[in-house]
């Protein structure tokens, strides 16, 4: 008698490895979990502070420098650490002597990847951060919070800068990226032309030699 045995999906088994990714959460499957922890936080303490912060304190100047303080740490966070990390990306700005604004980029080199899912998340957080905070002022002007007003409007400065910032340097390193590409192709294309002619003289200096005449 045969008896049946159901097969058992190995450890390499794409259908078992694509079973535990959707199991793990995110910072199971980040390349850099600490980083990634502390781009939500930052933005989540800030929040917290501006939503709940009534429901310790009356003191308004407390809660409002506690959470600047907070919306600044996040923001030099994005802005160093965070994008470097995650998605490659660095910006920053300078001023020049004359007074003019330089942006300056840096990006990771190409064929160096990325984590997926930190890039997704990077992304949907950078953009998801002023729309947020924009909805969040919408409610202090309808609702007289004039004062709370000014603590929206620094978060809204701050993460649309970082916003611009990133999306300027994406620009740059796919520009970048597509120069070098083009580069290389019209390189390529020179030396086999370059090969094709050499080939094509030499070959015809030969049979000249051996022709008769």
């Amino acid at each position: 008698m045969s008896s049946y045995q159901p097969a058992q999906l190995s450890p390499q088994d794409p259908a078992m490895q694509q079973q535990q990714q959707q199991q793990q959460n995110m910072f199971q499957v980040s390349s850099h979990p600490i980083a990634l922890l502390f781009l939500i936080l930052f933005k989540s303490a800030a929040l917290a502070l501006y939503l709940l912060g009534n429901f310790f304190t009356d003191n308004f100047i407390l809660i409002f420098v506690v959470c600047v303080l907070t919306l600044a740490v996040d923001f030099w966070t994005v802005k160093n650490i965070s994008g470097r990390l995650l998605v490659g990306l660095r910006w920053w700005n300078e001023v020049n002597e004359d007074g003019t604004n330089q942006w300056i980029f840096e990006s990771r080199e190409q064929g160096v990847g990325v984590n997926a899912s930190d890039s997704r998340i990077f992304w949907m957080v950078l953009y998801g951060t002023p729309v947020v905070w924009s909805l969040l002022a919408i409610v202090a002007f309808f609702s007289l919070r004039f004062q709370w007003l000014l603590i929206v409007i620094i978060a809204v400065l701050l993460s649309s800068a970082n916003l611009i910032g990133y999306q300027r340097c994406d620009k740059d390193q796919k520009q970048r990226w597509n120069q070098i590409a083009s580069g290389s192709s019209s390189s390529f294309m020179g030396n086999m032309m370059s090969g094709f002619m050499s080939n094509a003289i030499t070959t015809g200096v030969v049979g000249r030699l051996f022709s008769r005449g």
